[in-house]
């Protein structure tokens, strides 16, 4: 399949699981609360990238390969310098989430669904928790969240291992069958699909040059309920109650 954003705002499958029953709501970060616009996963690779140039003496593009390497391998590069090289993973976020905030636009109107959905809302990401903070803040939206489950919480087990997401259901008490994930990458739904959760898919408006294709794909599988590339008017639109739209 080509990577093709959704052509539509809004897709959903013929059976795709309602919002109404949903209690908890959870979504990733990256590429998810905010636009590749906001240029935070651009420098957060080219980090990575430079972490890999200095333990192991590369030039860039040798150290660019081995790092899609790693990502295909293992799911995160973390997890395999983690796994094979045992290095200090808490140095290694601090180094790749070393970024400019400069890009990332306040939205009121993504601040706004949130704060009214219904019930608990929690941060289920692979990366730091002082990232996601960071980046939550300059959106504007960090106040509405809960609390914020990162790698360190999961044991540096990454999405989309099971494993990650039943410890982040839980540490939080999180019952799944009542529950809504919000993802960007298709393979990251399954799991919690699989558990019960209603899963949505965040793909971008226009194509993300600094991403592989296959992370930005409007794929319909059974995992996916719904397909969106405006997070926040689908939140309006789908998951707010009647009351709230009004």
């Amino acid at each position: 399949m080509n990577a093709k954003p959704a052509v539509e705002s809004h897709l959903s499958s013929a059976d795709s699981r309602p919002f109404a029953h949903v209690e908890t709501w959870v979504f990733d970060l990256d590429n998810t609360l905010y636009p590749h616009t906001s240029r935070v996963w651009p420098q957060i690779d080219q980090r990575i990238t430079l972490y890999i140039t200095e333990l192991f003496g590369l030039d860039g593009l040798s150290a660019q390969a081995l790092q899609k390497f790693f990502y295909h391998k293992y799911g995160t590069t973390l997890k395999a310098l983690v796994d094979e090289y045992n290095i200090d993973p808490h140095d290694f976020l601090d180094f790749a989430h070393d970024i400019d905030h400069t890009d990332i636009e306040l939205n009121h109107s993504l601040g706004e669904a949130i704060e009214q959905l219904p019930g608990r809302k929690l941060i289920l990401t692979n990366g730091s928790r002082k990232h996601a903070e960071n980046v939550a803040r300059k959106i504007g939206i960090l106040d509405h969240f809960e609390d914020v489950f990162d790698i360190a919480a999961s044991n540096f087990v990454p999405k989309p291992d099971r494993r990650a997401y039943e410890l982040f259901l839980d540490r939080h008490g999180v019952e799944p069958s009542r529950s809504a994930m919000f993802e960007d990458i298709a393979k990251n739904l399954t799991v919690p699909h699989e558990l019960g959760m209603t899963t949505t898919l965040i793909v971008p408006k226009t194509l993300d040059p600094f991403r592989e294709s296959f992370e930005q794909e409007a794929v319909k599988t059974p995992d996916i309920d719904y397909i969106t590339n405006d997070l926040a008017e689908f939140l309006r639109a789908y998951a707010l109650p009647a009351k709230s739209k009004s």
